[in-house]
């Protein structure tokens, strides 16, 4: 074929050439099957991405230094690193082994779980970058790896099999050009969804056809939103016009998604590798920090702070001590001419990093480990909890992040969607209304509707004719356990995304007519009188967020066009002529009330003429490749306006089991509960009311669009009820702690998206800008607040107002669609619902649960549990080297600030990996200080840890005094019980190691048994690891001990132990110490009961004065009520947390 450079040629390949870079930013080119296209088109090579998947992190070569650099950004690990190269370049008292053995065992376990989990993505990769996948080259079948696939290339995939990567539908085995597909490892749908190919390439059946096939594809550039694609196909023919087709998510087929009921389709590979949607999904979430992680950093400064201080005061001392000449330089230690001649700030600075080195295991590094490996082994509880698990859809509570455990112990607010979370999205049709007339959902076929007068015949079978053809179900011939069936007995199943469009359906079949299912283009309905009729589809208007509405244009057989539209009052009713609206709305009104969802049906017939203009558009906008849903809308607002109402619908959505009681629990809990919905108003108010939100007493406040009134004056009238409000609820109540409303008068907020944009997003008159802030005022007073109307944004938008308010409350989000994805994570927490809205909110979450009835379970046990357990155990750490190191620096004291180690290097080493860390790790595991039976009766008991109660200053300050007096006790006794020197019966006296060996043995003990009696929940793991650990801290002392170690310089603890344990008095010494200084912990207890006792008969409703719990006034005593009985049963049950009791 001859080239011609033509003006009209070169003019196109100048403006191809201009705009090529912007191609190569915001959108890509592809090749068909890599067939050179035209020679009058330009096309500039693009160069792709391979298919190969990497969700490794670390390879061979690179695994040492990048595993250790991430470990190293830890402050308590570089710390330590830090210590133990000053321990190996400076002449320190103590072995660099007692830093260097520890921090090479944290770095060890941590290296060797992240390599092993790193291991297994590797060949999880392996297992799919080695698949075997069909290309087709030259009209021949050709097998290649699935890395091996490159942009361009043709695939063809089989019934069963997964999609290799991210492909453009181009035909399929059946002869309409659509197949079937589930994407439940993407989403987590297990619906199935119908997917179609370009209506120019559905016959191309084999592969020698579609080797033919000669076009270019243009699309964006790879993004990570599953159900949004934009992008046009263009194809050429010989001596014509390349034919440009529209192309969107109906035309993707997603990597990973699985071809069901279709035995073959053929596709071209658009996005390959790290450039699919599924890996772009995959690469991680923002991380979230829990209240506790950030606790822990603060008291590892104050502890840092306390190291620093005890080696600059020991340091100190020191010069002031050898101030004096003789202690400088008695005559059994003289100097050398080295010490002489060394600078004395050096020798300073060397003095003081040495009582660094000398007291660095106050800074505990395997508490991290510990934290670490309680958080993971912690979250397999949630998920075996069979009170948790489903039965009907067999599965059970899955956690995505394990490092929030805690905070769901700390949630103040309560963010919840409606649809689908609050209820069962079980869509049951109930009643329609029809040009102001009352229709039942009792009717048949014979009798037509029962009624409360009567439409004309017509109008009735124009609004069934419109329900079933208004909406994008579709009829399978196969039976799945999502589908819904037509008729009974029938192998054909409605399949659809939302439960809504196919009760409406179902409820048009009731009426006598029957969606059989669309063939192509045509839409085929049986009526009442069992004649089929068809109507083709011309355009379908898909239903958004914000337009709240869908459309079809269908052509009936006579050749009229109609436009039905369905949607909901607020997007239908401006549509249509207001005494229309009118005559419905007060169905809709009332059925609002009833809580049942409504939606408003309406029509306009459309010309030929009309059409084609239409057609023009709607075919201009969708081959838009930038800004194309801002286009869409655009035209489709134009479209869907001037229509005639026909009248509405009623469907019920049912309230889950067990939401009332959850939501009355989650209340008492302390927490304010929000419900965000993007229902109408009149829905989500009855729905309140019936899941027990808005009680009878509750003064609702409203702010909605209808009450601020429309015009000029409504940011007026919004200003005037922000500040009555604001004066009734924040000017006349006393101002209170956290976590505090009264019972006598609750009030409740109702808002509306409209309004809410209004506060939000202020004009620029100063006289405006501070409404956010007093919305946000009267909003923390109320007990609890409806939003409706919402759009997702909006949801986010409430949520991260109430996360950055004042004290920063937690919360927590939860809900069951892709619109609630936003606000679960900005939220603290999310909690994904496994609904029947598909799963992209279960697979953003941190927690996914199977019904909103978990939630109580989740928080009130699981939350309060981990809470605890994490706050005992870190305290607990810090507590237990605090006496550990303690005596370490009693003794510089006694011997002359010389930097003299009181344990051996051994015991250094071993005391937090071996003799005190398991006992601790059962613990923080396994212990209930409440049953959970208690825990769930009385939610009450969830305010007691509010607020990180546990792990406040004050509760911190009695660890710290606690750890200090427990140090003095084992410094002080062992010292006075050494005043006589020869304690043996032999006579023999007993040296340093002996009096450290005796003061470490009274420790090990005492922190242990002190574990023991704040345990309130015994297993025989708790007994095996208690007790164990003792009796191996003897064993290994004796054999430490009992053996001349070739390996040692000086065998310095030879017989030391054992020796110890020969004179009567060591071991009376060591059993009144140990219980010297358990008895103030003791006495407290034993206090606390008596005290408690003697006010029981008169007020049987005041909490316990828990040893960990706080007293605080709640808001309920006042009004207290029977269920406040929980004093009798906490007494009973010895409620206790085993921590510092906080005043407030």
């Amino acid at each position: 074929m001859e080239f011609s450079l033509t003006p009209e040629t070169l003019l196109k390949l100048w403006s191809t050439l201009l705009v090529g870079e912007e191609k190569r930013v915001g959108t890509r080119t592809v090749l068909v099957g890599h067939h050179p296209i035209s020679v009058t088109e330009a096309y500039i090579s693009q160069k792709f991405c391979s298919n190969q998947i990497v969700s490794s992190k670390y390879t061979v070569w690179n695994f040492l230094p990048k595993n250790l650099f991430e470990q190293f950004r830890r402050i308590a690990n570089f710390y330590f690193l830090i210590i133990f190269l000053v321990q190996v370049i400076v002449d320190t008292p103590t072995s660099p082994v007692t830093s260097g053995l520890p921090l090479f065992f944290v770095i060890t376990v941590t290296a060797i779980k992240q390599g092993y989990e790193d291991w297994l993505r590797h060949r999880a990769d392996q297992e799919v970058n080695k698949s075997t996948v069909l290309v087709i080259e030259d009209a021949k079948h050709v097998k290649k790896e699935c890395e091996g696939i490159e942009v361009g290339d043709i695939v063809e995939v089989s019934a069963d099999q997964t999609f290799p990567c991210d492909l453009i539908f181009l035909a399929s085995s059946s002869k309409d050009g659509s197949c079937y597909v589930t994407t439940a490892s993407l989403d987590g749908e297990s619906n199935v969804k119908t997917h179609y190919t370009v209506q120019d390439t559905a016959n191309l059946h084999t592969c020698q056809a579609i080797d033919c096939l000669a076009a270019t594809i243009e699309c964006e550039q790879p993004q990570p939103d599953l159900y949004k694609f934009v992008g046009r196909i263009n194809i050429y023919k010989d001596g014509q016009e390349p034919v440009a087709r529209a192309l969107g998510p109906e035309n993707l087929l997603l990597k990973g998604a699985t071809l069901k009921n279709t035995p073959k389709i053929y596709g071209v590979a658009v996005y390959t590798g790290m450039e699919t949607k599924m890996a772009l999904n995959y690469q991680g979430k923002s991380q979230k920090r829990s209240a506790v992680e950030k606790s822990i950093n603060i008291f590892l400064i104050v502890y840092l702070c306390i190291l620093l201080s005890k080696a600059t005061i020991c340091t100190t001392l020191k010069y002031i001590w050898q101030s004096i000449p003789f202690n400088d330089e008695p005559w059994y230690n003289q100097k050398t001419q080295k010490d002489r001649e060394t600078f004395k700030l050096l020798k300073m600075f060397t003095d003081f990093l040495s009582f660094m080195v000398l007291f660095n295991f106050i800074i505990p590094v395997s508490m991290y480990v510990t934290v670490e490996m309680q958080k993971f082994l912690g979250s397999f509880f949630i998920s075996w909890d069979k009170e948790m698990y489903d039965e009907t859809r067999n599965e059970g509570a899955l956690v995505n992040t394990s490092d929030l455990n805690e905070e769901l112990g700390q949630v103040e607010y309560v963010f919840s969607d409606k649809t689908g979370t609050l209820t069962e999205n079980t869509m049951e049709f109930i009643e329609c209304s029809i040009d102001g007339h009352k229709y039942s959902s009792s009717m048949s076929e014979v009798d037509g509707l029962k009624h409360s007068g009567k439409a004309e015949r017509s109008r009735e079978e124009l609004f069934l004719c419109a329900l079933c053809l208004c909406h994008t179900v579709q009829v399978q011939r196969t039976d799945e356990t999502d589908a819904v069936g037509l008729q009974p007995g029938s192998s054909s199943k409605y399949v659809a995304a939302s439960p809504d469009e196919i009760a409406l359906l179902q409820g048009a079949q009731k009426y006598g007519f029957t969606f059989l299912g669309q063939e192509k283009n045509i839409m085929k309905v049986q009526n009442r009188k069992r004649e089929i009729e068809s109507f083709e589809l011309l355009n379908v208007l898909d239903f958004d967020y914000v337009r709240r509405r869908m459309s079809v244009l269908v052509k009936a057989n006579e050749g009229t066009i109609y436009l039905f539209c369905k949607g909901a009052d607020s997007a239908v009713f401006p549509r249509v002529p207001q005494a229309e609206a009118q005559r419905t709305k007060i169905h809709v009104e009332h059925n609002a009330l009833d809580g049942y969802r409504t939606l408003c049906v309406a029509y306009k017939e459309i010309s030929v003429n009309e059409y084609k203009k239409i057609d023009g558009l709607v075919k201009e906008a969708t081959m838009a490749l930038q800004d194309r849903e801002a286009k869409m809308a655009k035209v489709f607002d134009q479209i869907e306006k001037d229509m005639h109402l026909i009248g509405s619908t009623a469907v019920e959505d049912k309230l889950q089991d067990f939401a009332a009681e959850t939501i009355e629990a989650l209340h008492a809990a302390g927490m304010k509960i929000w419900v965000l919905t993007g229902d109408k108003l009149e829905t989500a108010q009855a729905t309140c009311y019936a899941c027990r939100l808005f009680q009878t007493n509750t003064e609702l406040l409203q702010l909605t669009t209808k009450l601020i009134e429309e015009g000029d004056r409504k940011l007026d009238r919004l200003h005037e009820l922000l500040l009555e409000y604001h004066k009734k609820l924040v000017g006349d109540v006393p101002q209170g702690k956290k976590r505090t409303w009264t019972l006598s008068h609750e009030y409740g907020l109702v808002i509306d998206g409209a309004t809410l944009a209004l506060i939000l997003n202020p004009s620029q008159d100063s006289r405006f800008s501070h409404y956010k802030s007093i919305f946000l005022q009267i909003c923390l007073k109320c007990t609890a607040v409806l939003c409706c109307r919402m759009a997702p944004l909006q949801k986010a938008q409430i949520v991260r107002m109430v996360k950055c308010s004042k004290g920063s409350p937690i919360t927590l989000a939860v809900g069951d669609g892709a619109n609630d994805v936003s606000m679960i994570l900005e939220a603290h927490v999310g909690i994904g619902i496994k609904g029947k809205e598909g799963r992209q909110a279960s697979r953003n979450s941190d927690y996914a649960i199977p019904k909103f009835k978990d939630l109580k379970k989740l928080l009130l046990v699981h939350g309060h549990l981990y809470y605890v357990r994490i706050s005992h155990l870190v305290q607990y750490f810090f507590y237990k080297n605090l006496c550990f190191i303690f005596p370490q620096f009693l003794y510089q004291f006694f011997c002359g600030f010389s930097q003299q180690p009181l344990y051996d290097a051994a015991y250094l080493t071993m005391f937090n990996i071996c003799f005190t860390s398991l006992p601790i790790v059962a613990y923080s595991l396994l212990e209930q200080h409440v049953p959970i039976n208690a825990l769930m009766t009385f939610p009450k008991l969830y305010l007691n840890i509010s607020d990180n109660a546990m792990l406040q200053l004050k509760p911190f300050l009695y660890w710290t005094l606690l750890g200090l007096f427990d140090g003095c006790v084992f410094f002080f006794g062992v010292y006075f019980l050494f005043q006589n020197a020869s304690i043996e019966d032999n006579g023999k006296m007993s040296g340093n190691w002996s009096f450290g060996t005796m003061i470490f043995t009274v420790l090990v003990f005492t922190v242990t048994l002190k574990l023991a009696l704040d345990t309130r929940f015994w297993t025989w793991v708790n007994h095996f690891v208690i007790w164990g650990s003792l009796v191996f801290y003897v064993f290994f002392s004796f054999f430490w001990g009992g053996i001349i170690w070739p390996f040692l310089k000086q065998q310095r603890m030879y017989h030391v132990f054992a020796q110890v344990l020969t004179s009567a008095s060591t071991w009376l010494a060591i059993f009144c110490l140990i219980f010297l200084s358990l008895l103030p912990e003791v006495l407290a207890l034993v206090f606390r009961s008596m005290k408690r006792k003697p006010h029981q008969p008169n007020n049987p409703l005041e909490l316990p004065m828990l040893v960990s719990y706080k007293p605080r006034e709640n808001g309920y005593t006042a009004a207290a009520k029977a269920e406040n009985a929980v004093t009798d049963f906490a007494d009973h049950c010895h409620l206790r947390i085993l921590q510092m009791q906080r005043w407030v």
